[in-house]
């Protein structure tokens, strides 16, 4: 019996292609492509796929996010997270998620074939780059609010927009900011935001 497999993915080209691909397997059938993460569950449900293939940044909802929503909707559903940026943050909050595996989007063809049994069977499967990468980088040192502060500033939102976004008052958007800095060792905001996107902190 084929594995049904869900495939989600912001850019048309890479999600064409990786069902292209996919299909030509003799085991895999992929039942339904998307361009955001918002409803992946429901296509999850509805094709009744056995794997979800996401990537983890997307419009709507992010990968991990759709991953934990996957795993509430359907947990007999394996999620397999593929991505270009391989950020050691990011393979622990898709683990976290729920997500059974998590590989880079030049994987060949034949291994994102085998990803997808292994995490069909109930196995794990990481990128071993990432993996090791991700043993010595360490938790992140953001909380959720400097996290979300700094992500605003990452689309170059001035402090006092930043608090009417986040419905916070200035003062308390420069001591998150400030706090972030610290944290990351940026000595500008934007450094700040480059450290924690680099190491997958922010999303």
């Amino acid at each position: 019996m084929s594995i049904r497999l869900v495939i989600a993915d912001d850019q048309a080209l890479v999600r064409g292609a990786l069902a292209a691909l996919l299909g030509l397997e003799p085991d895999i059938e992929v039942v339904a492509e998307l361009g955001d993460g918002t409803g992946v569950a429901a296509a999850v449900v509805e094709h009744s796929a056995d794997v979800a293939m996401l990537d983890v940044e997307m419009p709507g909802l992010d990968g991990i996010s759709a991953a934990a929503a996957v795993r509430r909707a359907a947990p007999s559903c394996s999620v397999l997270m593929v991505t270009t940026f391989g950020r050691p943050g990011y393979l622990k909050r898709a683990m976290l998620a729920g997500a059974s595996g998590f590989v880079v989007k030049d994987t060949p063809a034949r291994q994102l074939a085998e990803a997808v049994r292994k995490v069909h069977q109930g196995l794990r499967v990481v990128d071993p780059a990432l993996a090791a990468e991700s043993l010595t980088a360490g938790d992140s040192p953001l909380t959720d609010r400097e996290a979300e502060v700094l992500k605003a500033a990452s689309d170059g939102g001035t402090v006092a927009n930043i608090a009417k976004a986040a419905m916070l008052s200035e003062g308390t958007v420069r001591n998150y900011l400030s706090a972030a800095m610290a944290k990351t060792g940026g000595r500008t905001r934007a450094e700040a935001v480059r450290i924690a996107q680099d190491n997958g902190w922010l999303l």
